[in-house]
């Protein structure tokens, strides 16, 4: 039988030397193919006597596993060469200088959520954030959302496959859940926003699957409805930029806050437009009311000795509402043309150093 270490010494060599993965696919089917001159040698294994075998048998196939194993690491090599080929060629040198027609532009979205950010803070709140993918407790259990609750069935929710203890994360569908870590990770009082994206299956006009929202969270001793009045007002006599905004409380049903009510704004409708803080129409804004009981019971803080509000809002419709934007989904189509209309200059930054708020104000 031929040497098999020489055999092998020169296979590797050529396999070593393929300069390209078709190259090396034939060097693969002419030594280790069904007709290649490894497979030939295993053949001949069926003539020899049992001691023969006993003696060559191992020794092919070691060879055939050594060669096979070289073909792998070639081809690893050769993909990983290509690829990095590809990489560069389609590299983009960032350090160098770009020559445009124009000059970018700041997306509403980032712009009203830098507003309501700027806002909150002269009212005395810091900006909370938390993940997105969450957990049951946070989204849903630990504010008061019942297992039955529509919220949590798979037509509204963004659910992920189940874990070893056969519990599933979700998208978070509101940043609530964010106000359940701030309350647990210290002690009161807390006054905090959080801004962020949400995740809901739905999708129109005014709804998309992922949109953004800021939610605000006072507890403290003391608190009261009036507080919370005072916030919306103040917060929205600032962003939409009237004096004498015209706002409305009703009744409503939060399963994380009793008292609850919606917020509507007043408006009037003229020639398709929207415009905040004339006429006698109204439109919501967002929902609100008294943090539940049962929510600090949830996050152990005593609801004897602590109270607080907290409300809600879909950045994007306000955002909507203030520069008269008609459809919720151009938010996210990339078209260049509606963010050339709609957009910011870079140096746009929201200031409201002039005027300056707190909640004690309200007391």
């Amino acid at each position: 039988m031929q040497d098999l270490q020489t055999l092998e010494s020169e296979i590797a060599a050529n396999i070593k030397a393929a300069t390209d993965l078709e190259q090396l696919e034939v060097i693969r089917i002419a030594e280790l193919g069904k007709k290649g001159r490894v497979s030939l040698l295993m053949r001949e294994l069926g003539k020899m006597s049992p001691d023969e075998k006993k003696e060559f048998g191992p020794k092919l196939n070691q060879l055939k596993n050594s060669l096979n194993d070289a073909v792998q690491d070639r081809k690893n090599s050769l993909e990983e060469e290509v690829l990095n080929i590809k990489l560069k060629s389609e590299s983009v040198d960032i350090s160098l200088s770009v020559v445009t027609k124009g000059q970018g532009s700041i997306h509403p979205i980032s712009q009203v959520m830098d507003e309501v950010t700027e806002i909150f803070t002269e009212m005395g709140y810091s900006v909370a954030e938390g993940p997105e993918i969450e957990e049951d407790f946070y989204n849903f259990t630990a504010l008061n959302i019942p297992e039955e609750h529509p919220a949590r069935q798979m037509h509204d929710t963004f659910y992920f496959p189940e874990d070893e203890d056969g519990k599933r994360k979700v998208l978070r569908t509101h940043t609530s859940p964010v106000q359940i870590r701030t309350m647990m990770d210290g002690e009161p009082p807390y006054r905090i926003i959080a801004p962020g994206r949400t995740y809901r299956n739905d999708s129109d006009a005014t709804h998309t699957p992922m949109f953004h929202q800021v939610e605000a969270l006072v507890i403290d001793k003391d608190i009261h409805m009036g507080h919370l009045k005072w916030c919306i007002e103040e917060f929205c006599r600032k962003f939409f930029e009237i004096d004498n905004v015209k706002i409305r409380f009703r009744p409503s049903y939060f399963p994380f806050t009793e008292p609850s009510a919606e917020v509507d704004i007043g408006c009037s409708f003229k020639d398709g437009e929207v415009l905040i803080g004339e006429g006698d129409d109204w439109l919501e804004i967002m929902g609100c009311g008294m943090v539940n009981e049962r929510v600090l019971e949830n996050v152990n803080i005593d609801p004897s000795e602590y109270q607080g509000f907290a409300f809600g809002m879909g950045l994007d419709r306000i955002a909507m509402l203030k520069w008269g934007i008609p459809d919720l989904r151009d938010f996210f189509a990339a078209d260049l043309r509606w963010l050339k209309h709609y957009g910011f200059q870079a140096l746009d930054i929201p200031s409201l150093s002039t005027r300056s708020s707190s909640i004690k104000g309200s007391k």
